[in-house]
């Protein structure tokens, strides 16, 4: 009994911490600066994430109408005409034309000081698709960006 009790008392504590460790994966976060630059060139959450939250934080001091930053999530052949089409749609839609169905994801635009998560279904992306993550703000994602992989 005491050995059965035991094993049960594994089995649930490997279980939670599998649990933790997997939201953990489907966690992740991410710097910006004023100086148009990323902490990161690359991203990666496991393929069995259903749902996958992204931090942002603008480690910069430049206020948001000078050096704003966004995290936009496309497939890599869309960024350049989503961050063109979301110039067009200006500061009040964080520079993403709404509904854009080549975006996955999208944050709104901070200034330095700040941060913001987006969280977003990973339901119609793929395991080795192409993707890339970037700033949409006017002038900025020719830089900043990078590559997203679900593995």
């Amino acid at each position: 009994m005491k050995t059965s009790l035991s094993v049960i008392l594994f089995t649930l504590t490997a279980s939670v911490l599998s649990t933790t460790a997997f939201a953990d994966e489907c966690a992740l976060s991410i710097e910006a600066n004023d100086m148009m630059q990323f902490s990161k060139k690359s991203l990666s959450a496991p393929a069995s994430c259903k749902e996958i939250s992204v931090t942002l934080k603008h480690n910069g001091k430049l206020p948001v109408t000078t050096m704003g930053h966004n995290w936009v999530l496309s497939k890599a052949a869309d960024v350049q005409a989503v961050a063109t089409d979301g110039m067009s749609a200006g500061a009040n839609n964080s520079y993403v034309k709404p509904g854009d169905s080549r975006v996955y994801a999208a944050s709104k635009v901070i200034g330095g000081g700040e941060q913001t998560t987006v969280t977003f279904s990973t339901a119609q992306m793929k395991a080795g698709e192409d993707y890339r993550f970037f700033c949409s703000f006017p002038g900025h994602f020719a830089i900043m960006q990078g590559s997203f992989t679900l593995n």
